[in-house]
């Protein structure tokens, strides 16, 4: 059965290159040669998947380098960096000063930086593109920001709508765009920035060629070309099974094969897998919408999943052993709580259901007063991984008495679905907002966005987080928030979400190409993996 699927995926990766071979009328639009092919050591070949294209193109405004899959621009330069222990560095920035009320934030430049059409980069760039990225963009919330201002060629000066201490984050995922040659209608096809890459080439569909900038005020890239192909996951591990790419995005299904000259390489990540527990009872919204849920409005319930669930058996039998324990949705970053961590302990789940009256029926399932434990878990249509998980989930829950059935649902109705019914989610970011964005509960809804679930307490740590005039500081206001000794989302407090698995990012990545050391990577597996891919070297 194994060899009929590798031969028809064969089958399935020759027409997909000869696809790509075939397609424009010059020979510039072929995928190139690898670095093997050639006997260049300074390019490099890398599949990733079809979903990685950005639809709008290279423009700031318009998502590249932010959104839900956040990844260093490339192309353009940012003010900051995140360093591969997610504290903040400079790029264009030499300093960063918040005011002490946190209103606003001033930002002085290098002034030795040029975009590729050599015209100098200066502080009214910079205004102009946040100020357009907050007016334009509909991929990140820039609602904090008030406005830009240009004080002189190296200085600007960031006027805040309300203290937002994390800025940092975002400064690192903008890329400064042009003022004198932008427009929205064209530039993310053709676009001018002063970063490490010029995009050569953008075959639609098929692929982009990156070129190192030559006027680069940094150190120049390692890797002089990169070549990156769309592919869908069977074609991309063909592509490597047939040397025409170096590094081949894939995932756990294919971890159990082999590629002469590759070796299957994994990166850790904060892509997180976790369903939300719905904390209220049965309800409906404003909408008419139904919220709650009868069974996982019982907190003993909740912390009953959370201590009862085998995440390592998930891993090994789900990602094939390609994955951490997920205990947050920000393990390791440095505004990660320890506190959320727990152990296995299918006995003390079982006795945390007994204690809260959910007496065992003869059927295997607990009841309590007329309820039954059973859950409805649902997962996003066509991703196998959470589906398996679902799956999985279901299947030891039912050793605690709790009967699951699962159910695949597209995102046009998940949403508003979770609400009342657990569903498995993907998150991480390299942001502390990830925790806002799933806990918070904002005064005119009285709800985090998510699920039903708010705590003043939990909000209150979240706003200081926010407010603080110091970066660092901050983190331990986020800790505070997950768990402060009495109240938090974890084991000990409400637990209204609970994590299962990070998911590895997983490459076939060709011998004697030395991939620089990775950040943690967060949810999305694509240009994570190259957002240093000019330290790259061949041995």
């Amino acid at each position: 059965m194994q060899t009929k699927r590798i031969t028809s995926l064969v089958l399935a990766a020759a027409m997909a290159v000869g696809l790509l071979a075939g397609c424009g009328t010059q020979s510039s639009s072929q995928p190139q040669a690898t670095a093997e092919q050639t006997g260049t050591k300074d390019s490099v070949v890398i599949a990733m998947d079809t979903n990685s294209e950005p639809e709008a193109g290279f423009d700031p405004a318009f998502g590249w380098g932010a959104g839900e899959h956040v990844h260093e621009p490339l192309i353009q330069s940012t003010l900051t960096v995140t360093n591969p222990d997610l504290t903040i560095g400079y790029d264009l920035a030499t300093s960063c000063e918040s005011s002490e009320d946190g209103m606003t934030w001033t930002v002085t430049i290098r002034d030795d930086v040029k975009f590729t059409d050599g015209e100098p980069l200066t502080a009214e760039d910079v205004a102009f593109t946040y100020n357009t990225v907050k007016a334009s963009s509909s991929v990140n919330d820039f609602t904090m920001l008030d406005n830009a201002e240009a004080v002189d060629d190296t200085t600007v000066v960031f006027h805040m709508a309300k203290p937002f201490s994390i800025w940092p984050y975002t400064m690192a995922i903008v890329g400064i765009v042009p003022e004198h040659a932008y427009d929205s209608a064209t530039y993310g096809s053709n676009p001018i920035g002063s970063g490490r890459y010029i995009l050569k080439q953008w075959d639609r569909g098929q692929q982009i060629i990156l070129e190192a900038n030559p006027d680069y005020y940094g150190e120049q890239p390692k890797m002089k070309q990169v070549t990156i192909l769309f592919m869908e996951e069977d074609a991309a591990f063909l592509a490597a099974q047939a040397g025409q790419v170096d590094v081949a995005y894939t995932s756990a299904t294919y971890s159990d094969q082999t590629i002469d000259g590759y070796t299957l390489t994994a990166y850790q990540t904060v892509d997180n897998r976790g369903i939300n527990l719905p904390v209220t009872e049965p309800s409906a919204n404003a909408d008419g919408v139904a919220t709650g849920n009868a069974v996982t409005s019982d907190v003993a319930v909740r912390r009953a999943i959370n201590i009862g669930i085998d995440r390592q058996e998930m891993i090994d039998n789900v990602l094939n052993g390609y994955g951490t324990p997920a205990y947050s949705v920000c393990d390791q970053l440095p505004w990660y709580n320890p506190a959320s961590e727990v152990e296995y302990d299918p006995e003390g789940a079982a006795k945390l259901l007994d204690d809260a009256g959910w007496v065992m029926g003869s059927d295997g399932v607990r009841e309590k007063d007329g309820v039954k434990a059973e859950l409805n878990i649902l997962y996003s249509n066509g991703d196998s991984v959470r589906q398996a998980l679902a799956a999985d989930l279901s299947n030891q829950l039912a050793e605690l008495g709790i009967r699951c059935t699962i159910e695949g649902v597209g995102w046009d109705t998940a949403y508003d679905r979770a609400l009342s019914t657990p569903l498995v989610w993907g998150w991480g970011a390299h942001t502390p907002m990830e925790l806002y964005n799933i806990y918070y509960s904002p005064a005119d809804t009285g709800t985090a966005e998510y699920s039903p679930y708010s705590n003043d307490t939990v909000d209150q740590y979240m706003d200081e987080a926010l407010a603080s005039s110091d970066l660092e500081e901050s983190y331990k206001l986020w800790q505070q928030a997950q768990w402060d000794g009495t109240t938090g989302v974890t084991q000990g407090g409400d637990i209204p979400w609970v994590w299962l698995v990070n998911v590895s990012h997983l490459y076939w990545v060709r011998d004697g190409l030395q991939i620089a050391e990775q950040k943690i990577h967060p949810h999305g597996h694509g240009w994570s993996i190259v957002n240093n891919v000019d330290q790259w070297d061949w041995a």
